[in-house]
């Protein structure tokens, strides 16, 4: 039995659909693990790392499925669905043991069987060998695929919380170590696996720690830009950060191009970064921060991830220049945003080129006081409302949103403190956000659907006239 195997990899696509000739399977929130099931059970990670003495209680495949190589996703089930913050603390170096947190291997494919290598049989003869081969236990399952019918699959599973779902045609062989075609990741929200190439240094608030990250991706061998992410650090995140960046500092540049104030860093960590679409330049546009990626290998960090790149119209792009001050001129939605913000001082976004999407985000905001804010993408802006008791959850609760000023794009991925003295002070944190559909807007009415980590379903905003030109209720619809 070999060894060693590389996971087979797959691409991004922009969208979900339908078809007679692929498979649809739930794409799990966890670590991807090749599983060496012989006299003795390996586990190992991406980055080649021997996962079995921290996952004891996957031992079972030695009874469950003997004499395999298998391929799945190591995940933490809470609710029914993948929790990736409770798999975190069992994949540290120094802890193993089941803990409280029991973990559950997910199995989708087998490589080999009995000696004999698999992989180049078409998918659904895989799937036969699999489910002759492994039997379920308490901490292992058998993954089940649907057939043609991926636009329901997914909305299914988005509905349900989950991350998104995988495409993968039914007579595709096994590609080792391979990003095929054959293969399609279907994700609610968008993200990318980049390379940590450098820092810049933090002003204000994030003084001790960087002001954003900078992205790399691999492309023919060479590190290209793909960006830079300054949104979804925690305190404790941006210090655990810094403290795993200082002995990773070189003087020797890392990417092209890069102008301003730079801390390289040798280009061996990887984190997964959120986005919501791919600039024409290739860049990730609107991205966040989610989550380091231990069990990567930088090397893996390439462009071929990211979705198929569509280009919008001429005449909506690079409508004015970036900023929004010192001489930029400044979008009239914006005026009003702009006349309550002096951006020598604060971090918020000034605004960038008008572009469209349906984004959502609702922010958690302690200012004087604690209220949420919806903000809805529209017209190139952020239409914004502030929610005192946050955006219902119950289906028929009624809560009061009042309409504040547009916001440009980028305060979508916004989190911070805004100062003393200025508007809105206080401390801003994303406690939602993702895509939306809408089904009717009018200056009276709005009813869209929400698809967010959090919040997914039907929602209504409705003028409050009793109350004032600016006074809105907003409540979800339905179950």
């Amino acid at each position: 039995m070999s060894s060693r195997r590389l996971p087979m990899l797959a691409k991004s696509a922009p969208a979900p659909f339908s078809g007679s000739d692929w498979l649809f399977e739930i794409k799990w929130d966890g670590v991807r693990a090749i599983a060496a099931v012989d006299d003795t059970l390996s586990l190992r990670s991406r980055n080649d790392t021997e996962l079995a003495g921290r996952f004891p209680e996957l031992a079972e495949l030695l009874r469950l499925a003997p004499g395999t190589v298998l391929d799945g996703e190591i995940v933490v089930m809470n609710g029914g669905k993948p929790d990736m913050q409770a798999l975190l603390p069992r994949l540290q170096a120094g802890m193993p043991g089941t803990g409280t947190v029991p973990v559950t291997y997910i199995v989708f494919d087998i490589l080999e069987r009995d000696g004999k290598d698999l992989t180049g049989l078409p998918l659904t003869e895989r799937r036969e060998q699999l489910e002759a081969a492994v039997r379920e236990g308490p901490h292992v399952v058998l993954s089940v695929p649907i057939r043609e019918q991926g636009e329901d699959y997914y909305r299914a599973a988005v509905a349900q919380g989950l991350e998104g779902i995988m495409a993968k045609r039914k007579d595709s062989r096994y590609e080792p170590g391979l990003r095929s075609g054959s293969w399609l990741k279907i994700k609610a929200q968008q993200s990318c696996d980049c390379v940590i190439a450098g820092y810049t240094p933090g002003q204000g608030g994030r003084g001790p720690a960087f002001g954003a990250l900078l992205l790399g991706l691999y492309e023919l061998g060479h590190l290209v830009p793909a960006g830079k992410v300054g949104t979804g650090f925690s305190d404790r995140l941006l210090a655990d950060l810094m403290e795993r960046f200082a002995p990773l500092v070189t003087a020797v540049p890392q990417l092209a191009g890069i102008r301003g104030t730079v801390i390289w860093l040798e280009p061996v960590l990887v984190c997964e970064v959120a986005y919501q679409e791919v600039t024409r330049d290739r860049k990730l546009r609107i991205p966040r921060f989610l989550r380091l990626r231990t069990d990567k290998p930088a090397a893996a960090c390439t462009t071929d991830q990211l979705a198929e790149v569509h280009p919008r119209p001429a005449a909506q792009a690079g409508a004015r220049p970036a900023g929004g001050g010192h001489g930029a001129r400044v979008k009239p939605e914006l005026r009003n945003y702009h006349e309550k913000r002096n951006f020598m001082v604060t971090t918020e976004p000034a605004g960038a080129p008008d572009m469209s999407g349906n984004s959502f985000v609702i922010q958690e905001h302690h200012s004087h006081k604690l209220h949420y804010d919806l903000r809805l993408e529209r017209d190139g802006v952020l239409k914004s409302w502030a929610v005192p008791k946050g955006v219902p959850e119950a289906a028929g609760e009624k809560h009061l949103a009042v309409a504040v000023e547009d916001h440009p794009l980028e305060y979508g991925t916004f989190e911070g403190e805004i100062p003393k003295g200025e508007y809105g002070a206080g401390t801003v944190t994303i406690w939602d956000s993702g895509t939306y559909e809408t089904k009717h807007w009018d200056p009276e009415k709005i009813e869209v659907t929400l698809h967010g980590r959090r919040l997914h379903g039907q929602y209504v905003l409705v003028k409050f006239k009793r109350a004032g030109k600016n006074e809105w209720l907003v409540f979800r619809a339905g179950a």
